[in-house]
């Protein structure tokens, strides 16, 4: 038989929609924020020439460079105030995710609740401003000499375009890190992962009329953009499949007496998602791979060692797609276990009386919820190398006029359902209010 909480998430409708007013705010103040987000990506940086980036940018878009520009909606290819978009912000947040799993100091904070979790993003932020001004710095740097037919990319080189650079860049940056604080506390979803999920599918659309338009032509043909298709919607069912995926691990909770009265007795699960490191060994595995890339293509001898490297590596090469697989699998075990410590997780399920059935509370506990987690990352692993590899095959063997990334497919998916999942929890709240609000009516009125 469904519980109460289920029977009343079914009664969900339009109109239980239509009666949320505050959840159509929040919808409303998250869609405006991203509108402003989206504006800002079209605001160039003073004193450069887009014509001349845009011819650099296109020869240069296979590395490092066409992954950022892909999540930030291509507001770097167009060199705006947005160019580094929120990518500061994440590589500052994973450091100071890794360092708290080495750092006693900041694991004591992580562990002193919200007091704590507030002094971890103040380093954060902090971190993010200083990532920002050295890639700032690097970009102002770079962009001075970057020369393509038409001419030099920067108008007027010198000390003043590099601050003025650095400051825009830096506070681009920074007012996006906090525009996503705010779709987080008054919108619905996670600011963050929002604005990074509106810069990929902002790419989308005119990546998808080019596909129809070289079918069209006859370039491509149609029965295989149909396929293609069938196989897009195909990869994402399979991707919201696995990242609902979970092993639910039966927590028993002992009873206990308090005066005259009995309590607990009761039965959890805990969860364990069979894709516990989310889309970060993608991101990193590929960041790896394309490093070599990028700087062949920014070098000026084109015949070294570097370049040799860049070409065994190139998309779609077997050494890629090797080490794309097993970098992969690394990072997958390596950040599963800076997240998830089986230790701490016994240690706090024998501290409120919780235990597995049939496992001995403390070490034995730990033991099996590492082994249990080791078999959901093997199979986790695979599987995020196995939406990540189909893609460059793809791209490499047909030419495809647009990256079917696996990164951003997961990223995309990962976000639109953890946002609906929100809206959900939204509207289920305000069906909790409205009954509570009739029982206080029938009870005035008796």
């Amino acid at each position: 038989m469904a519980s109460a909480a289920e029977q009343l998430a079914s009664s969900i409708n339009f109109s239980a929609f239509s009666k949320a007013t505050d959840l159509k705010n929040r919808i409303w103040f998250t869609l405006g924020a991203l509108v402003v987000y989206r504006l800002g990506t079209y605001i160039p940086l003073p004193g450069i020439d887009p014509q001349v980036l845009q011819e650099v940018f296109s020869r240069n878009s296979g590395g490092i460079l066409g992954m950022v520009d892909m999540f930030s909606g291509g507001a770097l290819g167009r060199m705006t105030i947005f160019a580094l978009n929120i990518m500061p912000y994440i590589s500052a947040s994973i450091i100071v995710q890794l360092l708290t799993a080495v750092s006693p100091q900041l694991e004591a904070l992580k562990k002193e609740g919200e007091s704590g979790r507030k002094k971890l993003n103040q380093y954060t932020r902090f971190g993010t401003v200083f990532l920002a001004l050295v890639q700032a710095y690097g970009i102002a740097v770079g962009i001075e000499g970057l020369r393509g037919p038409s001419g030099l990319a920067v108008t007027d080189p010198g000390l003043f375009f590099r601050t003025t650079s650095v400051i825009t860049l830096t506070g681009g940056t920074v007012f996006l890190m906090w525009l996503g604080e705010q779709i987080t506390a008054r919108g619905v979803g996670n600011g963050i992962s929002l604005i990074i999920f509106s810069g990929i599918v902002a790419r989308m659309p005119p990546a998808l009329a080019g596909l129809l338009e070289l079918g069209r032509t006859g370039a491509i043909s149609g029965f295989f953009i149909a396929i293609f298709l069938v196989l897009a919607v195909g990869v994402i069912t399979f991707i919201v499949f696995m990242e609902r995926a979970q092993r639910r691990i039966l927590v028993q909770y002992p009873k206990r007496q308090v005066g005259n009265k009995m309590y607990g007795g009761e039965a959890s699960h805990l969860p364990l998602k069979l894709n516990t490191s989310g889309v970060i060994p993608p991101i990193f595995a590929s960041s790896l791979l394309l490093l070599p890339a990028t700087l062949a293509s920014f070098s000026q001898n084109q015949t070294g060692i570097l370049a040799e490297v860049s070409a065994w590596l190139g998309h779609g090469q077997p050494a890629y797609i090797a080490l794309y697989v097993a970098l992969i699998v690394f990072f997958c075990f390596f950040y599963t276990a800076i997240v998830f410590n089986p230790q701490e997780t016994a240690d706090n399920l024998r501290k409120y009386g919780g235990f597995v059935p049939g496992i001995r509370p403390g070490k034995n506990t730990a033991d099996h919820l590492d082994y249990v987690l080791t078999r959901l990352t093997v199979i986790g692993a695979l599987y995020l190398a196995a939406v990540c590899v189909l893609p460059e095959i793809l791209v490499s063997e047909y030419n495809l006029p647009f990256y079917f990334g696996g990164t951003s497919l997961l990223i995309v998916v990962s976000v639109t359902m953890d946002t609906v999942a929100q809206i959900h929890s939204h509207l289920l709240a305000h069906q909790y209010e409205g009954l509570i609000k009739k029982s206080k009516l029938r009870g005035k009125r008796r």
